[in-house]
């Protein structure tokens, strides 16, 4: 079908739909005060700790395997259950009991399964549906613009969420809010702690709707899978589904190019970005700020995209990467020196490079992948992001230890700084070099596989 130069790719029900679904699915009110929301509910560190591995865990073992469903039976069936299993996961958040000992561990335990599984259902299903919309109406080199539509609705979406979340969570403050607006009752910590949750519980259902009003495309799996041929025969497919997509990408070296240098930028990124509350304190920012500064570094979100779909459009993967690894080297080597209050700069690199790389690997993953295999290649590409960011966070934690040994006894810390802030800073001075050690063996690795399998011209043309 030729494309009709005057439709707008967001007349489509299902591009729409995917943005609001994108946008609702991942607007937690709870994210600015996750950690501190555990501890208020009873909890502990450590167990915090063990919900978000398992939580990791969860998503690491369905991933692959949603993706494959998806194909098999078809990616609104499993984005209907992402949204049910996000209601299921904040009706327990909603109404757990504060200090409730087993039950509250249980519930806790179980909120972090179910939101693992519904990360996994929806990962890949959306976006292989939106696509495919797409490419129906022949409209597939529109996808950039999309993404940059997707991107930019869903960072404004998250600056209210951090912002208002945060907020709302506040006793004090909830209090005087209500004093000005004339509601004379008190606000405890037990009512305040509940809010972000019952924000977040409504979008949920939002989620939920939304995904019940997505279409498949005409020609999906549903019509060429009968009935009887569904449950272990459709298992079974959806097995052999899964192998055939792992086979594809090792096999087509673009793929594999851009998923390997997907994960380098996300795994060393997001370690900074999960560290970023303790960096925040370290270069003298008022913690009353984080939440604003959260909100401020998703506003990136907003003109990102838009670099990126004319970096798409104009340039070629190789040089991409190359302005990927720049910014991405200058940000690293910026935090080295924890410079007082500017040292924000170099952590908006950080935050603006993962935004780049979002785009960017959805969209020279989408142009090359079939639409019979889609969603299962792009849960590949999410597994092995959550599998490299896990293998990176274990490194990190390993490195942590060590420094921490050597400033212990014979090589104390200096009078006046905190153990931990010490290791942590220091730390920060392996990143620039492992990225530079990584990045060279990105681009060895690349050359040496592209060129084996006469790809090279992938990675040097331009354009959607």
């Amino acid at each position: 079908m030729e494309k009709n130069s005057k439709k707008s790719p967001f007349e489509l029900l299902n591009v729409r739909l995917f943005i609001a679904f994108r946008a609702t699915f991942n607007t937690r009110f709870y994210y600015p005060v996750f950690a501190i929301l555990f501890l208020d509910f009873g909890l502990t560190l450590e167990q915090f700790a063990m919900f978000n591995a398992a939580w990791a865990a969860t998503i690491v073992l369905l991933e692959v395997p949603s993706g494959a469903w998806a194909d098999i039976y078809g990616r609104k069936s499993l984005l209907v259950l992402a949204g049910a299993l996000m209601v299921a996961e904040m009706v327990l958040l909603c109404f757990a009991p504060r200090n409730g000992g087993a039950v509250l561990f249980t519930m806790f335990l179980c909120n972090r399964i179910l939101s693992g599984t519904a990360e996994a259902a929806a990962s890949g299903a959306d976006e292989a549906l939106a696509y495919d919309t797409l490419k129906k109406e022949g409209m597939e080199k529109e996808w950039p613009l999309v993404l940059e539509r997707q991107i930019r609705v869903r960072s404004m979406a998250s600056i209210a969420a951090m912002s208002l979340g945060a907020a709302v969570y506040d006793p004090a403050l909830m209090q005087r809010v209500a004093g000005w607006i004339g509601l004379n009752m008190q606000l405890p910590r037990e009512m305040t702690l509940r809010l972000p949750l019952f924000l977040t519980m409504i979008m949920a259902l939002w989620t939920l709707s939304i995904a019940l009003r997505m279409r498949e495309k005409d020609g999906t799996v549903e019509d060429r899978y009968s009935t009887e041929k569904r449950g272990l025969g459709s298992a079974i497919d959806a097995l052999r589904l899964t192998l055939g997509a792992g086979h594809w990408i090792l096999y087509t070296p673009f793929a594999l190019v851009i998923i390997l240098a997907g994960l380098l930028f996300d795994s060393l990124l997001r370690i900074i970005i999960t560290l970023s509350s303790q960096y925040y304190m370290i270069i003298h920012l008022p913690v009353a700020t984080f939440g604003l500064i959260t909100s401020l570094m998703s506003a990136a979100g907003l003109f990102i995209p838009g670099l990126s779909r004319l970096l798409v459009q104009r340039y070629s993967p190789a040089f991409n990467l190359g302005v990927m690894g720049l910014i991405t080297f200058l940000g690293l080597t910026g935090l080295v020196f924890v410079f007082p209050i500017a040292g924000i700069i170099p952590m908006i690199f950080v935050i603006s490079v993962l935004f780049m790389n979002g785009f960017f690997v959805s969209h020279y993953l989408n142009r090359i992948t079939g639409s019979n295999q889609r969603a299962t290649v792009l849960s590949f590409k999410g597994l092995s992001f959550n599998l490299a960011y896990g293998l990176m966070g274990l490194l990190y934690s390993l490195l942590l230890s060590l420094l921490r040994q050597q400033r212990t006894g014979v090589n104390p810390v200096p009078q006046g700084i905190e153990l931990e802030n010490f290791v942590f800073v220091k730390s920060l001075f392996y990143f620039p070099f492992c990225f530079v050690l990584l990045f060279i063996c990105l681009l060895l690795f690349s050359r040496w596989k592209l060129r084996l399998k006469g790809e090279s011209r992938m990675m040097n043309e331009a354009g959607p």
